[in-house]
């Protein structure tokens, strides 16, 4: 293995640790906001969860993302590196302004603007691409109705229980769901990173065959867990306040529809955006109260960071790959 590759790999975990750190507010804002754990706490309980998901998830989500985004007969060091910079670029502007954009898009969108720039629209694989940006629209809907459906359900079960008895079930409760969607945030996002490195391995010819090393694997939802652990604190009172104003019932229920909605698309080889599916289900159930319980101009802003996070990283990820095209031979 060339130093080129080791640096290439290096790389993607640092990706991966800003995945991590990005998205650590979707793990643990509801579970933070309502109190349930100090924001300390909520860190360590994600990174714990993030990790253990590398023993219950197979690579459907890496396959997916390593050869069914763009063709892997193109896959080289400048374009892995172009969208390792895209991706890395556009969490850290979005991470500077508080605004909970999509790592897995900025990723994707960092793969198109390598290929585009070296091999042109043929390289592109449409039917992977079309499944992705089909689920920008999806995911946080689904969400939102799963959400909805969750909140209805605790609500009419808990009707008859005092105020006191049903905060004291859903802060424990919480701790649960809060558990289940950090493991489905892993399970989804390390593997992004994953499929990125075996795409690089197997155009180095260092593998033979496509497939995800467990070493790999390992070294992915490792970076992920990390990075949750230092997390980004802006985001977390975007996505735990501004949004809607949670109780330990709202947030179990909102982790919860977020946990199936993470854990159905990874089965199925998707890579969705954690931030939407979270996103969706925390409007979902604080639209339960009342129209006005969600702060529907904080989240139309979301909305825009969603639409221009494939654009914009693809543009840098196009920049970058131009530049080592000429500096890297």
């Amino acid at each position: 293995m060339t130093t080129s590759i080791i640096l290439l790999i290096v790389l993607a975990l640092v990706f991966d640790f800003l995945n991590g750190f990005h998205d650590s507010a979707n793990a643990i804002a509801t579970v933070v906001s309502t109190k349930v754990l100090t924001p300390i706490q909520g860190v360590v309980w994600a990174a714990s969860f993030n990790f253990l998901a590398f023993f219950f998830f197979g690579s459907h989500v890496a396959n997916t993302m390593g050869k069914g985004i763009i063709d892997i007969a193109i896959v080289d060091r400048q374009i892995i590196f172009g969208a390792l910079i895209g991706a890395c670029v556009w969490n850290l502007i979005t991470w500077y302004f508080g605004l909970p954009s999509s790592s897995s898009h900025a990723l994707i969108g960092g793969m198109i603007g390598s290929a585009l720039v070296k091999a042109g629209p043929g390289a592109l694989m449409m039917a992977g691409i079309s499944k992705t940006v089909l689920f920008i629209v999806l995911a946080p809907l689904i969400g939102y109705v799963l959400g909805q459906v969750l909140g209805l359900a605790v609500y009419w079960m808990s009707s008859r229980s005092t105020p006191g008895r049903v905060d004291h079930l859903f802060r424990k409760g919480q701790l649960v769901s809060a558990a289940l969607y950090s493991m489905g945030h892993g399970g989804n996002d390390a593997q992004k990173t994953a499929g990125i490195i075996a795409s690089l391995l197997f155009s180095a010819g260092v593998l033979k065959d496509f497939s995800v090393p467990a070493w790999v694997a390992l070294m992915c939802y490792t970076a992920i867990g990390l990075g949750t652990v230092f997390g980004g604190w802006r985001i977390v009172k975007t996505m735990g306040q501004k949004i809607a104003r949670l109780k330990p019932i709202d947030g179990f229920a909102a982790e919860s529809a977020a946990a199936i909605s993470l854990y159905t698309a990874t089965a199925m080889g998707i890579p969705v955006s954690t931030t939407h599916t979270i996103t969706g289900a925390i409007m979902g159930v604080g639209s339960l109260k009342r129209s006005s319980a969600v702060h529907w101009g904080v989240a139309g802003g979301i909305v825009w960071a969603w639409l221009i996070t494939i654009p914009a990283s693809a543009a840098i990820a196009a920049a970058a790959y131009f530049a080592a095209s000429y500096l890297w031979k």
